[in-house]
């Protein structure tokens, strides 16, 4: 492929003198055009008004394929066609101060609100794409087959497969509203970012008029169960489960923990919301072995069967400090993003035990009516070690604690994670 971008390189780590962004981010304005296009396209540098570039974690894939010559670098996606399946939004949270800091909530919307732009040849990509599906889980033929689930030829079918409205979100940071969100400042925030990646964005200490940043990291998938414009319908009662990614469990059926058990359930009890005329919500995160990674989390499983007397709960969270210098990093604070960028200001059954999620939701002033917890049939034999530190932890359990039920021999007090 011969490619059509020059041979010299620009950089754009300082600002010109005197220049202007033609297209400024207004984050928190009540439309898209108010809003403005998040543009973040390395073949418009001129236009650029992000740090960052789209695709997250697989904008280097792009620059691979760019490499070996089998992607135009100033290629435009084409998007005819692409519009969402369904209308989500726009809700009052999108506009209101400090509730979405870390999705542009205008990001399904690309296509229809720049189409002017689009057309004179900018590079204005969705961060957001909405679109139908079934859901084919073996579980969900058992649930049929035992009678938990009845199939209606809408939301569940005889084949035990599930009807969603499917939405894949992109990060999008609006850096200001992140170190509010951590309690930190945004130049310690953005050096911090520039330090721990090596550098690979010195337009976050060089650039302080690019106030949005595109992470390289994984994204959201959302799975809605039931009549998504009744999100638009203050009553509806909502099912929802905040799963965080454990690709071992969640795909492979690894016994070791109750990730993929507790998705299951979440799924199935979605599935019964929506036969009642009811929501369920599925907010599945990209955020492998507690946002550490899958290496760190098998060194983890390694140190945990090693270490002297065997696995035990008491360790449990522990084990994990020793080998990455902290318990836990998914840090929930954006989880609510999700949610509010949905118009959620309650959840009547939240299918979670885990107390970061539930003070992360409700400190963002989303209620919970009732907790739901894992039955403890579905608890996989080698997770109940798991299942009882996180308990012992400060997770949610229907039945109170009982002094002695998990030996804390760490010598230091078990942390809510």
């Amino acid at each position: 492929m011969t490619s059509n971008r020059p041979d010299h390189i620009r950089l754009t780590s300082h600002p010109e003198p005197g220049a202007k962004a033609r297209f400024p981010i207004h984050w928190g304005a009540p439309s898209a055009q108010q809003s403005g296009p998040v543009i973040g396209t390395v073949s418009q540098l001129g236009l650029r008004n992000v740090i960052g570039t789209h695709g997250g974690s697989y904008a280097l894939y792009r620059a691979l394929a760019v490499s070996s010559g089998t992607l135009d670098p100033i290629r435009r996606p084409d998007l005819t066609n692409t519009y969402p399946t369904a209308t989500i939004g726009p809700f009052p949270q999108w506009s209101e101060p400090g509730k979405i800091v870390s999705i542009d909530p205008w990001g399904h919307l690309v296509a229809e609100s720049f189409k002017t732009e689009i057309a004179e040849g900018l590079d204005i990509r969705p961060s957001i794409a909405i679109t139908k599906a079934r859901l084919d889980l073996i579980e969900m033929r058992d649930a049929v087959a035992a009678g938990r689930l009845k199939a209606d030829g809408h939301a569940i079918y005889e084949n035990g497969s599930l009807s969603v409205t499917k939405i894949a979100i992109d990060p999008v940071w609006y850096l200001p509203g992140i170190a509010e969100r951590f309690g930190t400042s945004e130049n310690s925030l953005r050096r911090s970012l520039f330090e721990q990646t090596a550098g690979m964005f010195p337009e976050l200490v060089t650039r302080p008029d690019l106030r949005v940043f595109l992470p390289p990291i994984g994204g959201i998938t959302v799975y809605l169960f039931g009549d998504v414009t009744k999100l638009n319908e203050p009553r509806t009662k909502l099912t929802c489960r905040v799963h965080d990614e454990c690709n071992g469990s969640d795909v492979f059926g690894s016994d070791i923990c109750t990730c993929r058990p507790y998705l299951i359930h979440g799924i199935e009890e979605c599935a019964k919301a929506a036969q009642q005329g009811e929501l369920g919500i599925i907010v599945y995160n990209r955020k492998e072995g507690r946002a550490l990674g899958e290496v760190t989390k098998f060194l983890v499983y390694n140190a945990r069967k090693r270490q002297e007397g065997g696995d035990a709960a008491a360790t449990y969270f522990e084990r994990t400090e020793c080998v990455a210098g902290v318990q836990d990093a998914r840090f929930q604070q954006l989880m609510p993003d999700a949610l509010h960028w949905l118009g959620v200001r309650r959840i009547d059954r939240f299918v979670s035990m885990s107390d970061m999620k539930h003070d992360a939701l409700v400190g963002q002033g989303i209620d919970i009516v009732e907790r739901v917890p894992i039955p403890d049939d579905l608890v996989p034999p080698d997770a109940h070690v798991e299942i009882e530190a996180k308990k012992a932890a400060g997770y949610y359990t229907p039945e109170p604690q009982k002094p002695g039920d998990v030996e804390n021999t760490s010598g230091r007090p078990l942390e809510k994670y």
